[in-house]
């Protein structure tokens, strides 16, 4: 079943658990995301870069839409980090049900224009809009000064800024990086934070870069009241880690050789993350809903 951003963490945020978002750009992800969610009778949020978008094609989007329709589970189909209103229009032409714009690295005056301009426009349709307000940085060279001299989220202007661009979900900068952190990097997230910023905001929050945190923090985020936890580097590792692995142990090249075991190795990274989001059985928390736009299927 198709859903929106809003109909998806309403849910998990009255019912105290957070949607795993998994980012996919070809067949192979979205079955290993697809399937071990329905295997889980979990939730689940298909995420898309603009990047992955521009890779697997918009025709490809056609069967996304199909197959999680056809799902007993729901799902979103969500634009990540769209930085355009181009990429906004984009997504909702090829039946995206959400969009994240993402003006962070903007000033606020700029970041503020750009969200409320694609609010404007997706809310005709009944798109959701996540927004971002502070910075989650890039591992590698700079991971370390990030994670010092992050630009945290400010509780009181995360409250002005959904009051000002009417976002239905918020981005926020609490400690976490994308990507897979060196060895000698621990990240530290900032519950202290996120519980000043649930003081005084109202709409779901919204965790970026859960790859590669120690499980226990992202648990306490998701108790505390993070109600999505965007995943990419820490399943898409395994499923490419296990294909190497095929490859230089056997000659045959062929997809249905090549990848199954691949696919397995992700999805054992999906049930870990659904369990540790204690969204496992939350499907049938769904059951009765209407599915997205369905008047127009």
């Amino acid at each position: 079943m198709l859903i929106n951003m809003n109909q998806m963490l309403t849910v998990a945020k009255k019912n105290h658990f957070a949607v795993g978002a998994y980012n996919v750009s070809n067949a192979e992800l979205l079955k290993a995301s697809v399937e071990q969610c329905e295997a889980d009778n979990a939730p689940g949020i298909i995420a898309v870069h603009p990047t992955e978008l521009a890779y697997a094609k918009d025709d490809f989007f056609a069967y996304v839409l199909q197959r999680i329709r056809n799902s007993n589970v729901p799902f979103v189909l969500h634009l990540d980090h769209g930085d355009t209103i181009e990429n906004v229009e984009r997504a909702i032409h090829d039946g995206f049900s959400s969009v994240m714009i993402d003006g962070s690295l903007e000033d606020w005056e700029k970041n503020v224009a750009i969200t409320k301009e694609t609010v404007t426009i997706c809310h005709r349709l009944g798109v959701s809009v996540e927004g971002e307000l502070g910075t989650i940085g890039q591992t590698g060279n700079h991971i370390k000064e990030h994670l010092q001299n992050g630009i945290y989220t400010q509780p009181d202007d995360a409250k002005k800024f959904v009051e000002e661009t009417g976002v239905d979900t918020l981005a926020v900068g609490i400690g976490t990086a994308h990507g897979i952190y060196p060895s000698d990097v621990t990240p530290k997230i900032r519950i202290d934070i996120l519980k000043e910023i649930l003081a005084v905001v109202d709409v779901p929050l919204v965790l970026h870069g859960g790859s590669s945190n120690p499980d226990d923090q992202i648990a306490e985020a998701v108790k505390t009241g993070i109600a999505k936890v965007n995943i990419s580097s820490d399943y898409k590792h395994a499923f490419f880690v296990q294909a190497r692995k095929v490859l230089a142990e056997d000659d045959g090249w062929d997809p249905n050789n090549l990848f199954p075991t691949a696919i397995e190795a992700a999805k054992k990274v999906v049930h870990h993350k659904n369990k540790l989001f204690d969204s496992v059985g939350k499907a049938s928390l769904y059951a009765g809903m209407k599915p997205w736009r369905s008047e127009l299927i």
